[in-house]
């Protein structure tokens, strides 16, 4: 029998249920949804999570659309689901945890003691560290972003080549290779031996189909290499960047793109302009390196000094 908060389920079973991790403002106790599915044969133990920030959700789109997929019958292993992660932002789609102001993917390992975010991080990071390879779902926030899987342990790490073999079995296409902020899944976890990957999918307001296809695509990668589902996976080589170029506005107005996520850039290539309202320039901003555009801001209107987009740098295929 395999548990997770008030799931459980025995072995070629599934179940659903909730992993107690506070109350509200109420008193009410509150708790996030959790899948246990257990195979019906033996294998590995694969942990996903979604919505550790509370406006990104195409990773809840992928796990919505990826268990009623799974029959236990199937599976040689266990998969642990945590639907969603940051409850008190999910509930007003914000980005970080209202209840502490706190981004939860800076909170891990967590504190069980500690505040409404690591308390939450602490229990998250608890069934999570009872798997052999995590998927910590996220996306581009509300910028837009190309589909990416992010790999935050740093090229140093004894797991490093393990998480980068994850990273290019999920198979967006673009892989971010750089090491993560402290309190990061993806940073911890590897520490404790566990190969996890942050798979950035897209960006967007609400859902974006494509995006979520990306990721229902990676999961079940993963879940055929990995031997949970019979079946090989054709692995296609990745973009890999080793970091970002930032740009800003030089002065406020209107932007206009001249490039598209995705494409390649060379230095001294226009990446946009920025005119007054009535349409005349007022600044051309320049590529500085070569690279792969890979993240702008959504909406046009922009402050002096105002994020615009970032260019993916250091770029090689693995």
């Amino acid at each position: 029998m395999t548990t997770l908060g008030t799931a459980s389920a025995a072995p070629g079973e599934i179940d659903t249920g909730r992993l107690a991790v506070g109350e509200t403002r109420d008193g009410s106790q509150f708790g996030l949804p959790v899948a246990v599915i257990n195979g019906a044969n033996e294998g590995k133990t694969l942990y996903i999570q979604a919505v550790s920030d509370g406006d990104e959700l195409n990773g809840l789109g992928v796990i919505k659309r990826v268990v009623p997929q799974l029959a236990p019958e199937d599976i040689s292993g266990t998969i642990l689901v945590v639907g969603l992660v940051n409850y008190h932002a999910f509930q007003v789609a914000e980005h970080r945890n209202p209840i502490d102001d706190t981004k939860m993917n800076r909170a891990y390992p967590g504190n069980e003691s500690g505040t409404s975010s690591e308390r939450t991080a602490a229990a998250t990071f608890e069934a999570a560290s009872r798997a052999d390879l995590i998927l910590d779902l996220h996306q581009g926030s509300t910028s837009r972003m190309i589909n990416e899987v992010r790999v935050r342990c740093g090229k140093r790490h004894r797991l490093h080549d393990e998480c980068l073999e994850l990273a290019k079995v999920f198979g967006c296409g673009h892989i971010l290779d750089q090491k993560g902020p402290d309190g990061q899944l993806a940073r911890a976890a590897p520490d404790e031996g566990i190969p996890t990957i942050d798979p950035e999918l897209g960006g967007c307001v609400g859902w974006d189909e494509e995006s979520i296809q990306y990721g229902v695509d990676g999961v079940f990668n993963v879940l055929h290499h990995y031997g949970f589902l019979d079946g090989d996976v054709e692995l296609e080589p990745q973009t890999r960047a080793s970091g970002f170029d930032r740009y800003g506005a030089p002065n406020g107005g209107i932007v206009t793109f001249k490039k598209d996520l995705g494409e390649t850039v060379s230095p001294g290539e226009t990446l946009f302009e920025v005119t007054d309202v009535f349409g005349t320039l007022k600044a051309e901003v320049t590529a500085d390196r070569s690279g792969v555009f890979w993240r702008s801001r959504r909406l046009p209107q922009v402050a002096t000094g105002e994020y615009v987009c970032s260019v993916g740098i250091d770029i090689d295929e693995y």
